[in-house]
Order: structure tokens, then sequence, then C-alpha cells
């Protein structure tokens, strides 16, 4: 007995393979390292990271619709615990919008997209808000790009307010084959690479649970320096963007 483990990444036990069906079978498989020699279509999993109110859903949103352009079909997934956008949608600050599926930590991606497959075909696999992935979810993206040859893009935080990592952000920068930044502006004109979370006074946190959904009204994105210091102080977040604090600080180019 012959088992085959081909593209769907699922084993195909077959009691007598036939000579025609082996010559298609090895074909194809020259056929893709062909193409992989070659550069051509190798699928990959991407992770585009970066502090809050960067474009995250705006740069997804735009992939979804190059993709749309050219007649290829995306599935777009964000996790079911950001309920902002509403249920199985996604919208970025900037208006723009489109379905989803929401998942939760119970849902395998892989077998997620393979019933997809199996009613039309998939071109690529867009993630929003892949820091509230699973450690097994992001293993199973894994298995999407290498089984069934589908790309992902997954867009999320680095991480916490803490500047600790998230749990779904640390397995991606482990195992995705492609890091690429989003880059936004701290208050001082560098770089944010932080984020700092807000009380409803206005105080900056230094405790508490590692996932509370919120947006400007709660989450700032700063550059390290500032971060730290929004750490030790006590000031209220007016006071930390104000003129007169922002006047001692020399404005200088952003430095990416």
């Amino acid at each position: 007995m012959l088992a085959v483990q081909y593209r769907s990444g699922r084993p195909i036990s077959q009691p007598g393979l036939t000579a025609s069906s082996l010559k298609i079978l090895v074909v194809d498989i020259l056929q893709c390292g062909y193409r992989i020699l070659l550069g051509l279509h190798v699928a990959k999993l991407y992770f585009y990271y970066s502090a809050m109110n960067a474009g995250k859903t705006t740069n997804l949103l735009q992939s979804r619709h190059n993709y749309a352009e050219r007649g290829m079909n995306t599935l777009v997934v964000k996790p079911r615990i950001d309920s902002r956008s509403g249920e199985n949608r996604v919208r970025s600050r900037i208006g723009l919008e489109a379905d989803a599926v929401d998942v939760d930590a119970s849902v395998n991606l892989l077998d997620l997209v393979a019933d997809v497959c199996e009613r039309q075909p998939i071109h690529c696999v867009l993630v929003d808000e892949a820091q509230f992935l699973s450690a097994e979810q992001v293993d199973q993206l894994t298995e999407v790009v290498d089984a069934l040859d589908i790309p992902v893009l997954a867009y999320g935080l680095r991480t916490d307010f803490l500047g600790m990592l998230f749990e779904g952000s640390r397995q991606l920068l482990a195992l995705a084959d492609e890091l690429r930044e989003i880059k936004t502006v701290c208050h001082c004109g560098r770089k944010a690479t932080m984020v700092v979370r807000f009380d409803d006074k206005g105080r900056p946190l230094r405790g508490g649970d590692q996932i509370q959904i919120g947006g400007n009204e709660t989450y700032v994105s700063m550059c390290r320096r500032h971060f730290k210091e929004s750490l030790k102080t006590r000031r209220l977040k007016g006071a930390l963007f104000s003129p007169k604090k922002w006047s001692r600080h020399r404005w200088a180019p952003v430095r990416w």
C-alpha cells in the first residue's frame, strides 16, 4: 500500500497506484521543484507587524483588492475576540472594509482553508489581528503554506502595552518566511515601535491583562524613549502630548 501526502496535506492511501498516475505525480513534483529553482510562485508565510494605528488593516485590504483585480480569490480571517469591526467583518480606520471569517482558538485554520478550497480556489489567505492567534494556529498557517501551497499574509502587533510579545506574534516571528515592518510615527517625530495603554482617566498603565480591545481612546503608539518615560510618569494622557512638553524636544526627521 502506498501512502501519498500531496497538496492537501492529507494522506491518500491507494492499494495500487497506476503507472499513469505515478507519472502525473512525478511530473507535478518536478514542475513544483522547477518553480522553486526559478523563484516562481513559491508560497510563503509573511508577517507584517507594527505598533498601533500604522495601517495594518488598510494594507491587508489593499492586498485583497490587488488579488481581486486579477480575478483571484482570497480568504480573510480574523480572531473573534476583536469585535470592533462587527461580526465577520474587517474595517480599517479610513473606512475600508470587507467580509471576513471570525475564528476562535478552537478553529483549526488548516482545516478551515482546506474546506473553503473545496468550494472555490483560494489564492491567498489574509489574517488580521494575528497577534491574537494561538501558537498552534500559527503552526497551522505554516501548513497552509507548505501543504496547500497557498501564501499567507498575517498582520498584527508585535508587542503589548508592556513591551512583551503576544503569543501569536512570538510564533510568527519564529516561523514566518518573511518579516515586514509597517511603520508609524511617535508624537516626537521618531518611529513608533511601542504601544502605551491608558486608563479611563488618561493615566498610562503599568499592569493589567495583556488583551484589552480598544482604539485611540485607550492606546497610543510611541517610540521606545517615550514609551519608557510613560511608564515612569503618572501624568495624564493630555499632558504627555501637550505643546509645552513637545517644545522641550527638538523635532527630528523620522528615522526608519
